[in-house]
């Protein structure tokens, strides 16, 4: 998985979902990426640098480590 298409792709859903706030916006974005990234896509993303992230974005998938 290319880890800059990845980037460009959690930034573009946390930057729809900004408008509803950044708690809001940080959930729905963990959500999504739950719910359909494929376990390649959200292995790349945790293994990757996030320096390309929106801040939503790097929330969610901070997150998605935990978990």
């Amino acid at each position: 998985m290319d880890l800059d298409r990845l980037t460009y792709m959690a930034n573009q859903i946390a930057r729809n979902l900004a408008p509803q706030g950044e708690v809001q916006a940080t959930e729905l974005t963990l959500q999504h990426l739950r719910d359909f990234w494929d376990p390649r896509m959200k292995a790349a993303i945790l293994s990757g640098s996030r320096d390309g992230l929106v801040p939503i974005a790097r929330a969610a998938v901070d997150k998605l480590g935990m978990a």
